[in-house]
């Protein structure tokens, strides 16, 4: 067995003019695609073959091969991206609005946050609601890291801040892709989802 291209969770005309169908025929079709092929090419013949997603993030990690820690973290971490969002506006779960307010005030202020941790972000990487013991944290990651390599760190939401996931829809105004994601296209129900510290699983894969 190897690692697949996993497909979209909706179609990728869903979104309008909020993400292209042109954006997910690079983003998912071209690089997303790319990271599993060159993630399959390097663990065939190792001792990780036939190892799960999340173990060869973290063996890759371990061992220092950067290579193949960022091309298996970003078959993961475009995985979780994919599910993160909903081309239909959701409501917020009460089990999540109520986790969001204590640890933020409100839903208006930790979208604030976690877009001015996003937009201020250097180069390329990922913006992330993550659960840290019984909070609820913003931070970002630079490149390819994945929260799958540092312990305590359970993912619950994440922004793609790469300009291969914007640039064709908004060319370089990434505070204007953010608000829009965040405001129009979040999987709520997802990110809810998470709050039981399983979202790891929700984007691993059987090698």
């Amino acid at each position: 067995m190897a690692f697949v291209l996993p497909a979209l969770p909706f179609d990728k005309t869903a979104f309008g003019d909020i993400m292209s169908a042109e954006t997910f025929d690079y983003h998912h079709g071209k690089h997303h695609n790319a990271y599993v092929g060159k993630a399959n090419d390097m663990v065939k013949g190792t001792d990780l073959e036939g190892a799960s997603l999340s173990k060869v993030i973290v063996a890759a990690k371990d061992k220092g091969n950067k290579g193949l820690f960022n091309n298996a973290a970003q078959i993961w971490n475009h995985t979780f991206f994919w599910h993160c969002l909903s081309p239909d506006q959701q409501t917020i779960p009460g089990s999540l609005e109520e986790r969001i307010n204590a640890d933020f005030g409100s839903v208006a202020e930790m979208k604030d946050k976690l877009k001015t941790e996003a937009v201020g972000h250097f180069g390329s990487g990922w913006a992330w609601l993550v659960l840290n013991g019984d909070k609820l944290e913003i931070t970002s990651l630079h490149d390819a890291d994945s929260p799958v390599a540092h312990d305590g760190m359970k993912p619950l939401l994440t922004l793609d801040v790469w300009e291969h996931a914007y640039y064709i829809d908004y060319r370089n105004a990434r505070p204007d892709y953010l608000s829009t994601v965040l405001d129009k296209a979040i999987n709520w129900e997802f990110v809810a989802q998470n709050l039981d510290g399983k979202g790891t699983d929700r984007a691993d894969q059987e090698g």
